[in-house]
């Protein structure tokens, strides 16, 4: 019987370890957070007349937003201007006493003692005009408290008490603006890393060497990057942490609609992963993470020698991806590593080395930014190629 013919080497695809930009990013759970804040409160006591907004809508600096009740504050105010008339007038005739007074001091019947009571007099008077006056100022602030206005452009809330009820300063809050556009991202960075993020980008400029961008909490990238503007001055005790703050602008996304309410993609008080990258790419040794294997020794991969034969090489990885893993040591630039057929190859074992397949290659190029943020650990770090940023 004719013996089969031995089995030649297996094939492997390789591909060449080679040198290539990346993008180094990483990934903190963090907050939206509106810049301006601004709880409205009544600072008189009045019946509330007239809710003049629409809850949930865009508003504008200055807009009415609750008509408190006038009329006592317009009586009162009527009943000081007409204090300061009385007062005016009984100056005015003081002033002609004093007058008389002076004039009389050069003859016969002109006394110092009597000039200088009407001095007194009319300073005294003088006085409290300036006195009546202000109670005047203030009843006419009171007066313009009654009309509540909005100090800030933002988004209004729902509001806490309706018409005909009492509010007052102590009746808390009656609604909530927060301001839409742009808004802050704050996050805590654990100190270790924060510590490795300022080696990283101190020399390259510090807080202006970072790009800002979010994935939103269905998965989504956000489309627009910001700047990191603030680190806190203080690690938090509990935690180990230091708190960083972005910018980041958030427009309108659709129209506002008959009652005036519109939508953006940001909100107030939402959980989103924030995401720091380097504004310039480093060149990094790169292979695809699939040619990647684990032992209890560490990370290696299986590379084919000048003799076609596989040989194991312990590396030790940088930031990595799902699709991209940098290698620090281990490998140089034009090594060939086996990256399909690894079942197929054993280290000291030929084998029959061809290119690697379209996909992994185009794999190579495909962003590596959409892993799942790894929120359970508070941060994540890793890399994606700059040819194709999320």
């Amino acid at each position: 019987m004719t013996q089969p013919a031995p089995a030649g080497p297996p094939a492997v695809g390789v591909i060449e370890a080679t040198r290539r930009p990346i993008t180094e990013t990483s990934e903190f759970l963090g907050r939206i957070e509106a810049i301006n804040r601004v709880n409205v409160v009544a600072r008189v006591t009045a019946f509330l007349e007239r809710r003049l907004f629409e809850e949930g809508a865009e508003i504008k600096k200055g807009d009415q937003l609750y008509q408190l009740e006038r009329g006592p504050f317009e009586a009162d105010l009527a009943s000081k201007q007409a204090q300061v008339a009385q007062l005016q007038a009984t100056l005015e005739n003081a002033r002609l006493t004093t007058e008389r007074a002076r004039t009389l001091l050069g003859g016969p019947a002109g006394q110092q003692s009597t000039y200088d009571a009407a001095v007194a007099n009319q300073r005294s008077l003088e006085a409290q005009v300036q006195a009546a006056e202000a109670q005047v100022q203030a009843s006419r602030i009171n007066l313009d408290y009654t009309m509540i206005s909005a100090p800030i452009d933002g988004k209004i809330g729902r509001t806490a008490v309706t018409e005909g009820n009492v509010v007052g300063p102590s009746s808390g809050v009656l609604t909530t603006i927060v301001s839409q556009d742009p808004m802050h991202v704050t996050f805590p960075v654990p100190l270790r890393q924060g510590l490795e993020l300022r080696e990283r980008y101190g020399p390259q400029g510090g807080l202006e060497a970072v790009v800002i961008r979010l994935r939103l909490p269905d998965g989504r990238m956000y489309g627009y990057s910001g700047k990191l503007n603030f680190v806190d001055n203080t690690i938090a005790q509990n935690t180990d942490t230091i708190t960083v703050r972005g910018e980041i602008v958030n427009p309108i996304l659709r129209a506002p609609s008959v009652a005036g309410v519109t939508i953006h993609e940001l909100t107030d008080g939402e959980f989103v992963t924030a995401v720091l990258e380097g504004v310039h790419p480093i060149e990094v040794l790169a292979i695809p993470r699939s040619a990647v294997l684990s032992d209890q020794q560490g990370d290696y991969v299986l590379a084919v020698g000048p003799d076609n034969k596989a040989e194991q090489r312990r590396i030790q990885l940088g930031q990595s991806t799902p699709t991209v893993a940098s290698v620090i040591s281990g490998l140089a630039v034009g090594d060939k590593v086996i990256v399909e057929g690894l079942q197929r190859a054993r280290p000291g074992q030929a084998v029959s080395p061809g290119p690697a397949s379209p996909q992994i290659l185009s794999s190579m190029k495909a962003a590596a930014g959409d892993a799942t943020p790894q929120a359970d650990r508070g941060a994540s770090s890793k890399t994606h190629p700059v040819d194709n940023k999320p």
